[in-house]
């Protein structure tokens, strides 16, 4: 540890290391703790917050803190493996044993670092056991863990670390790293950044490999450390959750204990996630802990029910998924709509090369498949046909994927399209949908083996509520939550919390949707995406969106335009190939594309020869496959007028997507503004 070179004795303060001792923080947290009303409210705007659950005869289950599910999990799954990461190309394994140990050791090097209670600890890199291990340990140490994008510049990170008053960052690597060193002088809460792969290049007081970090604590005695955890309650904050900030800036979703702990034992068990007692599920661990779907499903849910993760290389979402899938082998696994996407499109791609039996074998199998499970009976009995089918094809191709043992395929954080849902029943794998919101700590409404209905998101988890608002005469209404999945407030944003939640604790989603007679729930749209033209007929874009790219095969991504405008226009992506290093969209087409622009008497390979040559036979097959949506439509004002093919595909990195691949629709309109402006000139 560095030399100390100062220490007001009052506060216990190293100037130098920013040390505190952990006599002052308990006494300063003490003094929080007591100055605490009792919770009148079930809304907070205050990190150091006290809400009322929402507890009633339905949902009455006992509040519990994170450290109570763990240390309940910890008996019962002591000796069990919990995470698998990969060292030198072998899997290493730690247990919940030694997985609790690292956590507690953790929490206590937090302490002498000077965590101050209802503070946070942000953490910026890709999964990993150090993520993990971090996020517990602050918890344990009484402050808020808080996420940040990989993906984030230095400016977003500023943003989220001051906002959540970040007394610590963990970041994965140097390049992270760099980040932080470009804004630290600009966070006074922060004391200490501690990176967890790599070495340092360059030694700073206060920065530390995480070796070091995880032996900053070994001096805190273990009754210090208890005696903070001992003094938390289920209805404090333990989590933050950043919202992506397409419509303003990024607010912090207060998730409590009772939030997070209560979510991952029902709402799990809603999409039939096995304790290990029963089954030791497998998952792995890739999307962005940052967001709740993945940090509710891989990390909270993995204490709860005992779950064996491992946890993919950061090239993940670049391509090299499908190796850990393939090793890891999971039982259970989760997607976002873009991830079985590409998914799909890769299957397509490889079928598309294959020769002309195997095409054949493949388009027979997936027939069968398809016309058995829409045409689903509660038999278990299999026809013939779909016992060839399986033994010959789709079970080769599962396998292919590492699905051969996975049972549960979910997808959530947007809407599903009903062709890739389709496509997807074709090989045999039902994707059951979940559907919720930061502020909901994610699933508020679950589909599993056992409730499911086809394009719908579930029913309400087992305790909680949801209902319609504002209902129009088609039945599409604004959704509404209440139960223990709804969220504490916005951090510091007492208006926007307001706006929320009503008066009577119902939480407001935004989301338009409809529920049938048995309770299954429908998303049909966003308010604040619904289009409203200049003569006021409201259309909702993501029927249309889907229709387009359903019709026409090698559209990649299609968005509606013409807000306040006198008709629609839709700008269009091709499909291409994605460079396996930067995720960037690049200029070739896929296979598929290639296929449909051959099939249409074009020759072109590449996106610009499509564009900039404003290829005939393209363009005249866009224009009748938007004919043939167009004819379809409701009424005229839903009919698509104009369009337009961009040369680039969206992505991240060009900002037309966020991190978990949901389209920024006022991002794109900022971006093409000019494409836009010129289908209304005239």
């Amino acid at each position: 540890m560095v030399e100390c070179y100062g220490i007001l004795g009052s506060v216990g303060f190293c100037v130098r290391c920013f040390a505190f001792s952990v006599r002052e923080i308990w006494c300063l947290n003490r003094r929080r703790i007591s100055n605490g009303k009792q919770p009148a409210s079930l809304w907070t705007t205050s990190a150091d917050g006290l809400v009322k659950l929402r507890r009633d005869p339905s949902c009455s289950q006992t509040p519990v803190t994170v450290h109570q599910m763990f240390q309940e999990s910890l008996e019962k799954y002591g000796s069990f493996n919990a995470m698998a990461s990969k060292k030198a190309g072998k899997w290493e394994k730690i247990t919940f044993a030694e997985y609790y140990r690292l956590s507690q050791k953790a929490a206590k090097s937090f302490l002498k670092l000077g965590l101050l209670r209802f503070h946070s600890v942000a953490i910026l890199g890709f999964n990993s056991p150090e993520w993990f291990i971090s996020a517990v340990g602050t918890v344990f140490a009484g402050g808020i863990v808080t996420g940040i994008y990989t993906t984030s510049s230095p400016e977003a990170c500023h943003y989220i670390a001051h906002d959540c008053r970040a007394n610590v960052i963990v970041v994965e690597n140097q390049k992270q790293l760099d980040k932080i060193t470009q804004i630290w002088n600009r966070l006074p809460h922060l004391k200490a950044v501690v990176m967890y792969k790599g070495p340092l290049l360059e030694k700073r007081p206060n920065l530390y490999t995480m070796d070091e970090f995880m032996e900053l604590g070994n001096e805190i005695p273990d009754r210090e450390l208890d005696a903070i955890i001992r003094s938390q309650k289920p209805n404090q904050c333990c989590v933050l959750i950043y919202t992506s900030g397409t419509t303003g800036k990024p607010k912090g979703a207060m998730l409590s204990h009772d939030n997070i702990t209560w979510t991952s034992a029902h709402a799990s068990r809603a999409g039939d996630m096995q304790p290990a007692e029963i089954q030791q599920e497998t998952i792995v661990s890739y999307l962005p802990l940052s967001h709740i779907a993945a940090q509710i499903y891989d990390l909270w849910t993995g204490i709860k029910w005992g779950e064996l993760v491992y946890f993919a290389e950061p090239d993940a979402l670049k391509g090299g998924l499908v190796n850990t899938l393939k090793e890891a082998l999971p039982t259970s696994h989760m997607g976002v709509p873009r991830v079985w996407e590409k998914i799909m499109e890769k299957i397509k791609d490889v079928s598309s090369q294959s020769g002309f039996v195997k095409k054949k074998m493949l388009s027979w199998a997936m027939s069968v498949s398809l016309e058995r499970n829409l045409s689903y009976s509660n038999s278990d009995l299999k026809p013939f046909r779909m016992r060839l089918a399986e033994a010959l094809v789709l079970a080769k191709i599962r396998n292919a994927l590492g699905f051969s043992r996975c049972q549960k395929h979910f997808c959530g954080a947007a809407p599903l399209p009903s062709d890739v849902m389709q496509f997807f029943l074709g090989l045999n794998i039902s994707l059951y949908q979940a559907y919720g919101m930061s502020e909901t700590t994610g699933p508020h409404c679950m589909s599993g083996p056992y409730v499911h209905r086809r394009d719908s998101c579930g029913k309400a988890v087992p305790g909680c509520k949801v209902k319609l608002a504002n209902v129009d005469e088609e039945g599409n209404g604004e959704i509404c939550f209440w139960g223990r999945t709804v969220f504490m407030g916005y951090l510091n944003m007492e208006d926007k919390t307001k706006e929320a939640i009503d008066e009577d604790g119902w939480l407001h989603s935004g989301d338009l949707g409809k529920i049938d007679r048995d309770g299954f729930v429908y998303v049909t749209g966003r308010i604040k995406e619904i289009i409203i033209t200049a003569g006021g007929e409201n259309v909702p874009p993501i029927p249309i969106e889907d229709a387009v790219k359903k019709e026409l095969p090698l559209i990649s991504n299609a968005m509606l335009v013409g807000d306040q405008k006198k008709f629609l226009s839709i700008l269009l992506t091709l499909k291409c190939a994605v460079d396996p290093d930067t995720s960037e969209p690049t200029d070739a087409l896929t296979q598929e594309a290639r296929d449909f622009c051959q099939k249409v008497g074009s020759q072109a390979t590449k996106v610009s020869e499509v564009v900039r040559m404003r290829d005939q036979a393209v363009y005249r097959a866009i224009q009748d496959g938007i004919d043939r949506v167009n004819s379809r439509a409701v009424a005229n004002v839903q009919c698509i007028q104009k369009w337009a093919i961009l040369q680039k595909d969206f992505s991240i990195s060009g900002g037309e997507f966020g991190p978990t691949m949901k389209l920024k629709r006022q991002a794109v309109i900022e971006k093409y503004k000019d494409e836009i402006d010129s289908f209304y000139k005239n």
